[in-house]
């Protein structure tokens, strides 16, 4: 049947492959392919190990040495051996390179924008953009810390409070709550943990507290990543920075309008207890022993 949902991911794969180029031998009329391109793009935007590009774009060893060559004639980029490993290369953009880079840049600048102009309600294709792009890149979601005044963590927090404040009976005033601006979730008293997919933070966690006891707290996850496994991921590398840190015991609060989050705790070994502080906006509250 045409509507089975084979047929359309096929449909949806046809139409994002045309409409990108990705079968142009002039990606976007700049005289080379979507490969070499996105080979520039990598370098460009501060990738420079030819084994992690490689990885990052999911190429075999032969295709990505033709990309380099054909992008090292033109005069784009240049290749030398690792300093500190003479076994692996790193490639720069030439001024050339720079130049190339940056009309690249325009276009595809261009090109998005007209993507969102022709629909009618821009907001929904970038919601339906975001899931195709977490669920496809889920593999490469990495979870890093980050200071929680970095602009990546501050717009997870953001995020994460304006959700709050929507499924809140009461809604939500981060000012009332504990540690409103995350100061304590920072080394030697904490962690706070981003995920990252392809640049974009998309959700985050914090651990607070240097001593046996501590709390983990802001679990977010972005709409788009949810049902990936992210929040568990973030939860267990949230666990393992505490046993480092010579945790004992951890504990957190939440509210009983976050089912999932309770099904979550409940369902990776936290135990519910009783009240543990005076925060006005959780109901219920769990502790793990490390």
């Amino acid at each position: 049947m045409i509507f089975d949902p084979v047929s359309r991911v096929r449909r949806f794969n046809r139409a994002v492959t045309t409409e990108v180029g990705a079968l142009d031998t002039s990606f976007l009329g700049r005289g080379r392919p979507l490969g070499a391109a996105r080979v520039l793009n990598a370098i460009g935007k501060g990738q420079s190990d030819v084994g992690a590009i490689r990885d990052y774009l999911g190429l075999d060893s032969g295709l990505m040495s033709r990309l380099l060559r054909s992008l090292e004639e033109e005069g784009l980029i240049e290749t030398v051996a690792n300093a500190g490993d003479g076994r692996r290369r790193v490639a720069g953009l030439t001024e050339a390179g720079r130049g190339e880079f940056e009309a690249y840049e325009a276009l595809s600048n261009a090109q998005a924008e007209g993507f969102l102009k022709r629909h009618r309600h821009p907001e929904e294709l970038l919601r339906a953009m975001d899931i195709v792009a977490a669920s496809l890149r889920r593999d490469q979601i990495v979870i890093e810390e980050k200071d929680p005044r970095h602009e990546d963590a501050l717009y997870c927090l953001g995020e994460y409070y304006a959700e709050l404040a929507r499924r809140f009976e009461k809604g939500f005033n981060v000012s009332l709550s504990r540690d409103p601006d995350a100061g304590d979730m920072i080394r030697p008293r904490g962690v706070f943990l981003v995920a990252m997919s392809d640049g974009l933070p998309i959700g985050c966690v914090g651990l607070k507290g240097g001593g046996e006891i501590a709390e983990i707290k802001r679990l977010w996850v972005a709409p788009s990543a949810r049902g990936l496994g992210l929040a568990k991921r973030l939860m267990t590398e949230a666990e393992e920075i505490a046993r480092g840190l010579s945790v004992k015991l951890l504990r957190l609060d939440t509210n009983s309008a976050l089912p999932e989050a309770q099904q979550l705790y409940r369902g990776s070994g936290w135990n519910e207890i009783d009240r543990f502080n005076d925060d006005p906006y959780p109901d219920t509250f769990f502790e793990k022993r490390l």
